[in-house]
């Protein structure tokens, strides 16, 4: 049995989550202030969105794998410092190309919780880290929720690059707080492995692991089914169907916080049923969630019950999965977690961007039915690819 973890230390690192995730979706809700001020189109908003989620993919696949490597205390200090430098970067840009840069970094220095997550996993017994994982992740899903909100608050009484400000400060005294309160981990760092070598190992982790496979795949799916509704909401509720704007939809996002809080008792679940199983019943409640958006969106309470399904189906999603990967083995943990949150945001990227791209061109029933045939892809997969062999096991 591992030693007894501060339950103040798992609130910190939660925390911590959700205040570096929350910079990747500060844009969400405030794309049409960009657009005006950049004097850009719908389309080029979306491209902001997919760099952002694009970079944070591509700091996923080549900086998270430092965690089997090197001191991940020190790695997470490091990251923090960093990303505070990419927000500020955003706020200073003059024009759409620097900001559109520092889209891109912001995206790929704000890893810091998948770095957090097998962190923690290592602080506790293996039969404990469905719990922690989905106390880690409720974390993070109430950073993307509340990022919405307020940066839809702040844009609707000040300058909406303010929220970037905003951020740079808050991360700065977080970099701090981590440093005297962050202990040293016992994990086993690949001995003789370099860091191209671990980047190399990756494809082997990927072929060997059938779990990892199959949550790979439902993360692909299920976040960007996300994605597609979360980059098109303020567009939706900005045209003639509710004639809203940026302050309507950070209120909107509150109530995906019912997703948040569903996430510790998901990790508790997968810890005594069939994750596999609680991974159906995410799909299941995505797929009714747009069933719902495309027939009755117009209906605020219908609108309202789409959010909280959509939130809560991508939480046991993402929870389930998460504790299954980190179920494998501790000494390829980072690893492990680089490749499904890698594809997780490719995922979450495509759907920003296709979600957008079928907003100008075919409307609200154009951004439905791409959810719908996002989630009838990942049902097929979770039901098709469950039936094949097993793969070899690792030494």
């Amino acid at each position: 049995m591992k030693e007894a973890v501060n339950k103040n230390l798992f609130f910190l690192l939660s925390v911590t989550c959700g205040i570096v995730v929350a910079n990747i979706y500060y844009i969400q809700p405030i794309a049409n202030h960009a657009a005006k001020t950049f004097s850009i189109g719908i389309s080029s908003v979306g491209v902001l969105s997919m760099l952002t989620q694009l970079g944070y993919a591509l700091g996923l696949l080549f900086l998270v794998p430092l965690g089997d490597l090197i001191n991940r205390k020190k790695l997470i200090i490091r990251m923090s410092l960093l990303s505070t430098l990419s927000l500020l970067m955003a706020f200073l840009s003059p024009n759409f190309l620097l900001f559109a840069i520092s889209s891109f970094l912001i995206g790929l220095l704000s890893i810091v919780p998948q770095i957090i997550i097998p962190y923690g996993a290592s602080l506790v017994d293996k039969e404990n880290r469905g719990r922690v994982t989905g106390q880690l992740l409720s974390g993070l899903l109430t950073g993307i929720l509340l990022s919405r909100s307020v940066s839809g608050f702040v844009a609707s009484y000040a300058n909406w690059k303010m929220i970037y400000l905003l951020g740079f400060i808050v991360i700065l005294i977080l970099s701090m707080i981590l440093y005297f309160n962050l202990p040293k981990e016992d994990h086993n760092i690949s001995s003789g492995l370099s860091y191209f070598s671990s980047l190399k190992s990756i494809p082997f982790l990927i072929k060997s692991q059938k779990i990892l496979q199959e949550s790979v795949i439902s993360g692909f799916f299920m976040f960007g089914t996300f994605s597609i509704f979360w980059s098109t909401l303020i567009f939706y509720i900005s045209s003639s169907s509710y004639n809203w704007g940026s302050k309507e939809a950070g209120i909107l996002a509150l109530i995906g916080l019912s997703g948040a809080m569903c996430s510790p008792f998901a990790g508790r679940l997968a810890d005594k049923i069939s994750e596999k199983n609680i991974v159906f019943i995410g799909y299941a409640m995505q797929s009714v969630s747009f069933f719902i958006l495309m027939l009755l969106g117009s209906n605020i309470v219908a609108l309202v019950i789409s959010i909280v399904l959509l939130d809560v189906g991508n939480q046991f999603g993402q929870v389930s999965n998460q504790t299954r990967v980190q179920k494998l083995r501790t000494e390829y943990a980072s690893r492990n977690n680089t490749v499904f949150m890698f594809s997780y945001f490719i995922g979450g990227a495509l759907g920003s961007l296709l979600g957008t791209t079928l907003w100008g061109q075919f409307g609200w029933i154009g951004v439905t039915i791409l959810g719908l045939v996002f989630q009838a892809c990942g049902l097929t997969f979770h039901f098709v690819y469950g039936k094949k062999k097993k793969c070899i096991k690792l030494a």
